[in-house]
């Protein structure tokens, strides 16, 4: 089965989609997350009880679940001083602890209470992280750090809770990790193999795939 022991779900958030005003003008969105203290069902769009606002880009099967590591939250403690972080602070669905960027691959499948998931992409953010935090230079900030995340599809449909394991039931055979293709997307020299190896992950997202496919 792998790694039984140490990652964990910590919390699990989710949230509908709320209007707020910027530059004189109402945007909708879904980024408003909240813990929820019960046990909820995870379908193959989305949590029960969320919502995205710009289903254009966000949500559908590719991006279903974002998950971000607990472990980032004390670095951005440091850089945001003053700003109160709870839990789903970034947007994310569900907030993890022992699985990194540079330990995730694409096409990782993980067992999560009764659903199973797969790991199809990091997450670009966009202008509603500037609107979240009401600062222009977040997105920026939070695509330089690394520290983004990841999204899952979901293949099995299932329950989960806060204190959940993860658990990783399968590696995908290209080892590709969410760190790796940021780089990638970031243009590092000397990415082409990477790129490459990242172009036959089955379960890369369609976005991605694109993108990719338009740098090679």
């Amino acid at each position: 089965m792998g790694d039984v022991l140490g990652p964990k779900l910590i919390s699990v958030q989710v949230g509908v989609p709320r209007t707020v005003i910027l530059n004189g003008e109402e945007v909708s969105t879904g980024i408003f997350k909240s813990p929820v203290r019960k046990r909820v069902h995870m379908g193959a769009l989305d949590l029960e009880g969320d919502q995205q606002a710009d289903l254009s880009v966000h949500g559908g099967r590719d991006k279903a679940v974002y998950a971000y590591p607990s472990e980032h939250y004390p670095f951005w403690k440091k850089q945001l001083p003053g700003v109160e972080l709870p839990w789903g602070a970034f947007g994310e669905n569900l907030t993890t602890s022992g699985w990194l960027e540079k330990d995730v691959c694409i096409g990782d499948r993980f067992a999560i209470g009764s659903a199973e998931v797969v790991v199809t992409q990091p997450r670009l953010p966009c202008f509603k992280l500037n609107l979240k935090f009401e600062r222009d230079d977040m997105a920026r900030r939070f695509l330089a750090s690394g520290f983004t995340g990841f999204y899952f599809r979901v293949l099995r449909e299932g329950e989960i809770g806060a204190g959940d394991e993860i658990v990783r039931v399968h590696q995908d055979e290209y080892r590709v990790s969410i760190s790796d293709i940021l780089k990638v997307y970031l243009g590092a020299p000397h990415s082409d193999e990477l790129r490459a190896r990242a172009l036959r992950v089955e379960y890369l997202s369609d976005s991605w795939r694109e993108e990719l496919s338009q740098q090679a």
